[in-house]
């Protein structure tokens, strides 16, 4: 399809103006149609199952979203095919556990060993896929559970060797080679490169949001149609998943870049090309974000390497105005492993996919250091990465911290306990005894006629008066309830719950639905039960 652009130069407007539409139209249709579920947002749909589904991912994410993405991509969606193909191997992972029956932990490994297999498969590179799973699904696997991980990234990248060949992505036979004198120009553009992953954070998430309020399917794909047409009409590097610019860019023909571009007539002038990757940088966000708004599917995996690739180049080329000597293309290869680690908050993967996709392991310095400035300028400004940042918000984040990932694997709807007796504030002592008598609790919810929470009424409250007959229609249970130290929400995360449990100093909490409905009470035992049940379940080494 990119062959006959290029073969068609004269058509070339017409032709991005309407495939990339009909790619998202068709996907769309596929989704709405077929699948009838969301299957956007791959990684994190991953990490969700990890953390509130026990890694259990539904079966038609095994070939829908890699189809779907398909579609998109195929027809040019400014997005990239490698998250949705993340998902299905994580998906195949999973089914396959559930199928044969493995116990928990099992399942877990082997969605995370889906995972692997498929970054090293879709990159050629084994390492990268393993350090993935560990760095951005955060599974904190014993050194046995590894192993599989390994197996797993290997066998897949053999296969892969086997159907595609041997030869990386990117390669390059010559790199120059590392000299102390850059290292501070290199730390600049880790800087630059944590600052172009913040905005694309940012602006991703404003523009998703933009489109998830807008519930017609038809007016999301006239107003993303529309807006990525138009960006790929003024840039047409923004035309698919942009691998095909990052090999013009490293086999210095960086002008053919803005072939079919009304900057094109402009080459001449030294300065036009910088003005265009500079464009092509803040709209490749937009072109990704109105891809999957309009009912696209995919990633982005390969536009942060895209952007990397020519934040870098764009550095090189600046500081080479002082005439330093940069080499653009180590600077290329920095700039993708900074965005990529700033973007996903991984900055092993960022160094170790680079130097897997370039044969390029001269560069190892270079990347780190580039990768790890990035990483550590996003974090000033962003604690969670691009996958993670919605589901740590809701307390629905599993992390490699073990205290906070067993919380994150608890909900408060399963810790409900429903066995406490209710009483009505109206109630009168006489026959509050009764309830008292048939109850093995010591607590006592108060609720109205319409089960909306009141307070609580404790058994010492009415000890001493309890066996006074004389006092049954005096006192109502109203006037002897008390409230609670505090409240919990069934929406509430365990680790909100902790928090709560901690700073009361109680034992039992009452839970209330949104519109304060009694629902029933939590209790510290029961949740280090459950505690130490996950703890034994997920993070032992037996």
């Amino acid at each position: 399809m990119k062959e006959l652009v290029s073969q068609n130069i004269s058509g070339l407007h017409f032709f991005y103006l309407i495939a990339p539409v009909l790619g998202i139209f068709l996907a769309g249709l596929y989704v709405r149609l077929v699948v009838k579920d969301d299957i956007s947002h791959g990684v994190t749909k991953i990490l969700y199952a990890i953390s509130q589904r026990k890694a259990r991912i539904k079966p038609h994410n095994m070939w829908s979203s890699m189809f779907a993405s398909t579609l998109t991509i195929g027809f040019g969606g400014s997005v990239g095919a490698e998250a949705p193909i993340v998902l299905t191997g994580s998906a195949i992972g999973s089914n396959l556990a559930r199928f044969f029956k493995m116990d928990q932990k099992t399942l877990m490994m082997m969605v995370g060993c889906g995972a692997s297999g498929a970054i090293g498969g879709i990159f050629n590179a084994p390492i990268a896929g393993v350090v993935f799973t560990l760095e951005v699904l955060m599974m904190d696997l014993t050194l046995t559970s590894i192993i599989p991980l390994l197996i797993a990234s290997v066998t897949a990248t053999a296969t892969s060797y086997f159907f595609m060949g041997d030869k990386a992505l990117f390669h390059l036979s010559t790199f120059d080679s590392f000299s102390l004198d850059r290292i501070p120009y290199l730390l600049l553009l880790g800087i630059v490169c944590g600052i172009v992953s913040l905005y694309f954070t940012r602006v991703i998430n404003r523009l998703e949001d933009f489109f998830g309020r807008l519930k017609n399917p038809t007016i999301k794909l006239t107003i993303g149609g529309l807006l990525l047409s138009s960006l790929i009409f003024f840039l047409p590097a923004l035309y698919g998943e942009g691998y095909d610019t990052i090999e013009l860019l490293l086999n210095g023909n960086p002008e053919k870049i803005m072939e079919g571009s009304v900057f094109y007539q402009f080459k001449h002038h030294s300065w036009i090309l910088f003005v265009y990757l500079g464009l092509t940088v803040l709209f490749k966000v937009v072109a990704t974000s109105a891809t999957n708004g309009a009912g696209g599917t995919g990633g982005i995996f390969a536009p942060s390497l895209f952007i990397g690739c020519i934040t870098g180049y764009m550095v090189a080329i600046g500081l080479n105005y002082f005439n330093l000597g940069i080499p653009e293309r180590n600077f290329a290869f920095a700039g993708m492993a900074g965005v990529m680690s700033a973007l996903m908050h991984a900055p092993l993967t960022g160094i170790f996919l680079i130097a897997e996709l370039t044969g390029g392991y001269s560069l190892f310095m270079s990347l780190m250091i580039t990768s790890t400035v990035a990483y550590l300028t996003i974090l000033i400004f962003e604690p969670h990465s691009i996958y993670s940042m919605r589901l740590a918000k809701k307390g629905e984040l599993i992390t490699h911290h073990k205290d906070k990932a067993v919380l994150t694997f608890l909900n408060t709807n399963d810790e409900i306990e429903t066995d406490f007796t209710t009483v009505n504030p109206e109630m009168y002592l006489g026959d509050l005894i009764r309830k008292i008598a048939t109850s093995s609790r010591n607590i006592f919810p108060v609720v109205n006629n319409d089960g909306v929470f009141l307070g609580i009424l404790h058994l010492d409250e009415v000890r001493n008066i309890m066996f006074r007959t004389e006092l049954y229609q005096r006192f109502t249970v109203r006037r002897l309830m008390v409230s609670p130290p505090a409240i919990i929400k069934r929406t509430d995360s365990m680790e909100n719950v902790m928090k709560i449990f901690d700073k009361t100093k109680a034992w039992n909490l009452p839970v209330v639905d949104e519109n304060g409905v009694y629902l029933g009470y939590v209790s510290k035992s029961s949740l280090f039960d459950s505690y130490r049940h996950i703890m034994l379940e997920q993070f032992s080494d037996d």
